[in-house]
């Protein structure tokens, strides 16, 4: 419970969000389009908490998710085309 009362006591003002959400626009705009996604920890994996925690910083983890990324795109053009 002590986590979440500092988590609502560090809320951003609204003129960071503001800020945060024109950024990300712009950085779509003019750079490299990106996404985020949320990735819940599996059923039953529950003990394995500190494990999945650090992916979200392990580059080979990073890097098989930028494949099947790649893999899914080219998956969906290749049945866009033969849909055509």
């Amino acid at each position: 419970m002590a986590k979440v009362k500092k988590w609502f006591e560090s809320r951003k003002p609204k003129h960071d969000r503001v800020y945060e959400e024109e950024k990300r626009e712009f950085e779509m705009a003019m750079g490299k389009p990106f996404i985020k996604i949320r990735i819940d920890m599996p059923e039953g994996f529950e003990d394995s908490r500190a494990q999945f925690l650090s992916l979200e910083t392990d580059d080979h983890f990073l890097e098989e998710v930028k494949d099947l990324v790649k893999k899914r795109l080219s998956y969906k053009e290749h049945a866009r085309e033969t849909q055509s």
